[in-house]
């Protein structure tokens, strides 16, 4: 397992030409050189030199970030920056008290028996599409995440979508995505879930489908730690699915919608091709509507205050659009607008994910 130190090269070929600046959302906020990318890295380069001890303050300004993995994508020297903040969390961590007592937390025997319990409280229905599978064309490897694990709702939208459509779905028993361990920099927790998920995939598929935005970037990032067969190819969101089978979706009353792009989604080319062939909608893009929404995972509890300005920052443009609804496709997500909306006090705009606001239409054409 890589440590921060094998990352030396990687701290240094950063210029400090401050094009981060422009992408971090928290700098934006703050304006404190610590909080951006390469004020991180200059302090880390002083731990792997020996000339700073890696501190709680240090660790608190690792802490201090989003990981939406903008700052890599304007970066010139095309570091892969949360690659190396979820090492350096690692070292910081595994040293620590704090560190023993969220690894014992984030245990198989801690985190997924949570989960299960959730599921046997919830009692998650497993048939999604249907019962006759010998037809079924395009095999699809679904990969809830823990959200949909335990509040199984997802499962009824796909039912009545996909009724009578050509897809099969399989429903292996994942185990997280390992968002949450690679966070908090317990990456033996992270190697251990996501060898297991590789496993499962280990059978015929033609995709790898979730509809969870964390879980398709985590899953993708396995690459960088692992050989597996995961590519960006095979995995999709739901609602590249729904796009390429040109379901129409008729609304019974006009409706105003806007969308939220998830920090973690890779691509969002598939929603204005759904929603023109939703009849009765009308789409307004909101201003930054790829911004963070603000929850992002553990961050919302670590950084309270840049959280609810963040969320807040968000609703604002929701609010400009005077939509009924804001759409999205993270479940996490979910969570950070409906924060917003609740500090500006908008009772109107309902918060909901892409599945949930098709499954309200009657659906035209499912082929």
């Amino acid at each position: 397992m890589k440590t921060l130190k094998d990352f030396e090269k990687d701290l240094s070929k950063c210029s400090k030409c401050g094009q981060c600046q422009i992408a971090c959302p928290i700098y934006k906020l703050t304006h404190n050189e610590c909080t951006v990318s390469r004020g991180k890295f200059m302090m880390l380069h002083g731990v792997t030199q020996g000339e700073l001890k890696f501190s709680k303050k240090i660790n608190s300004y690792l802490d201090m970030c989003l990981k939406c993995g903008k700052c890599s994508q304007y970066c010139p020297a095309g570091i892969d920056v949360i690659e190396i903040f979820n090492h350096a969390k690692h070292d910081y961590m595994k040293n620590t008290l704090s560190g023993k007592i969220i690894n014992f937390l984030q245990s198989r025997l801690i985190f997924s028996n949570i989960i299960n319990i959730g599921k046997l409280l919830f009692n998650p229905k497993r048939n999604i599409i249907s019962d006759n599978q010998s037809e079924k064309k395009l095999k699809l490897m679904y990969f809830k995440g823990c959200v949909n694990q335990i509040i199984p709702n997802t499962d009824k939208y796909l039912k009545k979508i996909f009724n009578n459509s050509d897809i099969e779905v399989l429903t292996p028993d994942f185990d997280c995505c390992g968002l949450p361990f690679l966070s908090e920099g317990n990456l033996e927790r992270f190697e251990q879930t996501a060898k297991y998920n590789i496993e499962k995939l280990n059978c015929n598929y033609d995709y790898i489908v979730t509809d969870c935005a964390s879980c398709e970037d985590t899953l993708l990032s396995y690459n960088k730690y692992f050989k597996c067969n995961i590519s960006a190819d095979k995995l999709l969101n739901w609602g590249d699915i729904i796009a390429s089978k040109n379901i129409k979706f008729k609304f019974d009353k006009p409706l105003k919608v806007t969308f939220h792009k998830p920090c973690h989604l890779h691509n969002d080319f598939f929603f204005e091709h759904i929603i023109n062939n939703c009849s009765n909608i009308e789409y307004i893009k909101m201003d930054d509507y790829d911004e963070c929404c603000g929850l992002a995972g553990s961050f919302t509890i670590k950084n309270r205050k840049l959280s609810k300005e963040l969320s807040k920052n968000k609703a604002l443009n929701i609010q400009k659009t005077n939509a009924d609804y804001v759409i999205t496709s993270c479940p996490a997500c979910i969570l950070g607008l409906k924060q917003g909306l609740k500090m500006i006090k908008n009772k109107k705009t309902k918060v909901i994910s892409l599945l949930e606001f098709l499954s309200k239409a009657e659906i035209e054409n499912s082929k």
